[in-house]
């Protein structure tokens, strides 16, 4: 698992380790490792040109250290400060004692086979300054290493306010920070190197499955199994406009290791056409029999409001999507108030949008600025709604109303394709009635949807949403060691 810590959490685990070792041991433990990956992405260290981009403070002080170690080895290694008159003082003097130079010359950063962006450390806010923007749209003959974080972008939520420089590497000391996962900061960051710097660090603000946690998350039958001990996921989906949504719900359900699949809706005839071992009633959730978790919303038309009712009547988790979020922004949190079995809502950030209006009594914040601040706009919707919320998008969010977050590692752009989202709240529902809680449902469904949606478009052609569905399978598969 990927692990990211806040700034805060990182300082103080600095300020800690930092008072038990010599002065500037932690920084040459960054820029040694910093060095080392530099030194490997060079197509030859000895007489490689190197352009070392020194803002102030310590994040400059690692990049020109980091310089002096490749300069030592014969790289040319030329540096120019953005802010010469609070440049690190130490790093710039071994890098002139190592052989580099300063340099005012701007077409460097053009001829260099690696540039280090030092300017700004993971305490900046906003974007570039304006004596460094010009580089962020500046051609490049070789790639551009990010130290700790790309230069404009918030180490703490992947936010970007204003100029951002984009990395094809960055080198993160101790931890990974979450706006290296999160986009848009995620985007600029490139491939992401981790190097031990021997920190001691809390409980991670935010954390990123991997294949070895979802496999060990996965439900798994016993000897003892039946269908019913496996767990019952009903759905509440389709109308007669959408009767698609039904199918497809039912198709990631199916996929999802539940023992058995109870449909409740009108789109009987064409579930039971596709999928003939859904177990099916034309009525609502309260007559459709019992079940360990109900997903309702998707193409549910004007019977959602009635469906989502019944469902947060029951005493088993709920999962709500599309038109069952368009229901529950009407009524607000209210609605979720005195429930004993928890909620998942699966947002898009044009629902969020229209679900926290409903908490708030406003007017719907612009669903742009939420998909700028994805971390805060999950967690936001998490606080408002005591419910946990799978916040979809180019990055997918998951955070529960106790704090936790996490972040979703895979994907595709090709997974903005209608029926998606209806196959992943049918997998994430199935995963629920296996008894997972709402919040490694939610994780554990968005990463196999990513890895399907990427086996489906078989890496770069258009796909389907059933076609999706369809590789859930081999995405199970993936995980297993």
């Amino acid at each position: 698992m990927r692990h990211a810590h806040t700034v805060e959490q990182v300082r103080a685990a600095e300020a800690e380790l930092m008072a038990r070792l010599p002065a500037g041991t932690l920084m040459q433990r960054a820029a040694t490792g910093l060095a080392a990956i530099c030194a490997g992405l060079l197509p030859r260290v000895y007489g490689g040109r190197v352009l070392v981009l020194a803002g102030s403070g310590d994040n400059g002080g690692d990049a020109l250290y980091a310089g002096a170690r490749l300069a030592r080895r014969g790289a040319r290694v030329r540096a120019v400060l953005l802010s010469p008159e609070r440049v690190h003082a130490d790093g710039l003097a071994a890098l002139r004692a190592a052989g580099g130079r300063v340099t005012e010359d701007r077409t460097e950063f053009e001829r260099a086979d690696l540039v280090l962006d030092g300017i700004v450390g993971i305490g900046g806010r906003g974007g570039l300054r304006p004596e460094a923007q010009p580089y962020a749209t500046m051609a490049r003959r070789g790639p551009v290493v990010a130290v700790d974080v790309p230069s404009g972008v918030d180490a703490g939520t992947g936010e970007v306010d204003g100029v951002a420089l984009r990395a094809d590497v960055t080198v993160c000391f101790g931890t990974h920070k979450p706006g290296l996962l999160i986009d848009p900061g995620a985007s600029y960051a490139g491939v992401v190197h981790l190097v031990d710097i021997g920190l001691a660090l809390p409980e991670a603000a935010v954390t990123a499955l991997q294949h070895a946690d979802v496999a060990a998350l996965l439900p798994r039958p016993s000897a003892e199994s039946d269908k019913y001990r496996r767990g019952v996921v009903g759905i509440a989906a389709g109308s007669a406009r959408y009767p698609g949504a039904a199918v497809l719900a039912v198709a990631g359900a199916l996929r999802g290791s539940a023992g058995a699949v109870r449909y409740a809706g009108t789109a009987v005839e064409e579930v039971v056409r596709r999928f003939p071992e859904t177990l099916v009633s034309t009525g609502g959730p309260a007559d459709a029999g019992r079940v360990q978790a109900w997903v309702v919303g998707p193409g549910g038309g004007d019977g959602a409001a009635d469906a989502l009712a019944q469902a947060l009547a029951t005493d088993v988790p709920v999962l709500v999507d599309a038109d069952g979020l368009t229901e529950l922004a009407r009524l607000g949190p209210t609605a979720l108030a005195g429930r004993s079995a928890p909620v998942l809502l699966t947002p898009h950030t044009g629902e969020a949008a229209r679900l926290l209006a409903g908490a708030d009594g406003g007017a719907p914040p612009a669903a742009d600025a939420l998909a700028a601040a994805r971390l805060a706009t999950a967690r936001r919707l998490a606080a408002a709604y005591g419910a946990t919320v799978l916040l979809k998008g180019s990055t997918t969010v998951v955070a529960d109303p106790a704090g936790p977050a996490r972040v979703n590692a895979t994907g595709t752009p090709w997974l903005a394709t209608a029926g998606s989202g209806d196959v992943l709240s049918g997998l994430a529902g199935s995963l629920l009635a296996t008894g997972l809680t709402p919040f490694d449902a939610a994780s554990v469904a968005a990463y196999l949807h990513g890895l399907a949606g990427r086996t489906a478009s078989q890496g770069d052609t258009p796909t389907t949403a059933l076609a999706i569905a369809t590789a859930l399978h081999p995405a199970w598969r993936a995980t297993q060691p």
